[in-house]
C-alpha cells in the first residue's frame, strides 16, 4: 500500500485515540506495509520501540511487497524505534509477561483464518501486555454509498467460508458485537468504543479489485449453491460499485484493559 499524507493521518489518529505516548513499548500484530508501524514509531519517540510482526512473508503484496516496504522504513529515520518480523506465528512464540506496554491491532484482524485463532490470540497477548489496542472498518453502513465495500469484504469471507479459496485480503470479516463478545471472553475489559473518520481513504476502491479478481480465480465453473449465490452477488456488487472513488465503511478503535484475575466478565 502506498503511503499517503492522508492514510498516514487516519494512523496516527488511531494512535492518538489510544492514547499511545512517548516512551511507550509496542507489539503491533498484523503490520502489512508498516503505516501503522510508522505511526506507532513516531508517537513512541527515541526511547520507545515497535516490534511489528505479520504471518505473511517478504514477498506478499503487491506492486510494493511487505518485505520491501518494511526495510524502507527499518532504513529510514525511525529504523531504530522498530523491529520488524515477518513469517512470524504469534501462537508459535512467546514473549515475557509484561514485556510490553500495549498491543495493537490496527485494520489486520480480518485477515485472520478465522475468528478461533484471533480468540487464540487476544487470549494469548493478554499475558505480554496489559493494554489492547484495536481498530477495524465497521460492517454497519451508514451511507448508502458505503455497500459496494461491504458487498466486497462479505463476498471476500463468503469464498472462504464455502472452501473456494484461502483468501488473499479479507478472510474473516467479523462485526463490531462479535469481537466485543470475543474481547471479553478473552479476559479484556473495554472501554469506550469510538467511531473513526474514513472519509477519503482508498481501502474501498482496494477491496472491490481485490474481491473481484479473487472471485474470477476462485469461482470457475461450478453449480453448487454456494457458486450461484456469489456470482447474483457479485453481479450486485458490479452494478452498484463506480470504476473509482467508493467510499469506505466506517471504522471503529477501542481500548481492552487486561481483567484481574479471578474477575469475571459480567
Amino acid at each position: 500500500m502506498a503511503r499517503t499524507g492522508l492514510v498516514n493521518e487516519f494512523r496516527r489518529s488511531l494512535v492518538t485515540g489510544w492514547g499511545i505516548g512517548a516512551g511507550a513499548s509496542v507489539l503491533e500484530i498484523g503490520c502489512g506495509q508498516g503505516e501503522m508501524t510508522a505511526a506507532l514509531a513516531e508517537a513512541v519517540g527515541p526511547r520507545g520501540r515497535v516490534v511489528a510482526v505479520d504471518s505473511a512473508g517478504p514477498d506478499y503484496g503487491s506492486p510494493t511487497t511487505i518485505g520491501e516496504a518494511t526495510a524502507d522504513l527499518s532504513a529510514g529515520p525511525l529504523g531504530t524505534r522498530v523491529d520488524v518480523r515477518l513469517s512470524f506465528d504469534v501462537l508459535a512464540n512467546d514473549f515475557p509477561d509484561d514485556e510490553f506496554d500495549h498491543v495493537v491491532l490496527a485494520h489486520s484482524s480480518w485477515y485472520f483464518a478465522s475468528l478461533d485463532q484471533l480468540r487464540a490470540t487476544l487470549d494469548a497477548v493478554r499475558s505480554w501486555a496489559p493494554v489492547l489496542c484495536f481498530a477495524e472498518w465497521d460492517l454497519r453502513p451508514g451511507d448508502a454509498r458505503q455497500l459496494p465495500h461491504l458487498l466486497a469484504v462479505l463476498i471476500q469471507g463468503q469464498l472462504v467460508a464455502s472452501g473456494l479459496t484461502d483468501g488473499w485480503n479479507v478472510r474473516t470479516p467479523f462485526s463490531r458485537e462479535a469481537l466485543l463478545r470475543l474481547a471479553a471472553a478473552t479476559g479484556w475489559e473495554v472501554d469506550e468504543v469510538r467511531a473513526v473518520d474514513t472519509a477519503g481513504l482508498p481501502d474501498a476502491d482496494w477491496e472491490i479489485r481485490a474481491c473481484l479478481d479473487l472471485a474470477s480465480r476462485s469461482l470457475g465453473e461450478r453449480t453448487e449453491p454456494a457458486h450461484d449465490l456469489l456470482v447474483s452477488q457479485l453481479d450486485v456488487l458490479r452494478s452498484v460499485a463506480a470504476a473509482s472513488g467508493n467510499r469506505p465503511l466506517p471504522a471503529y478503535q477501542l481500548v481492552g484493559r487486561r481483567r484481574s484475575v479471578g474477575v469475571s466478565p459480567g
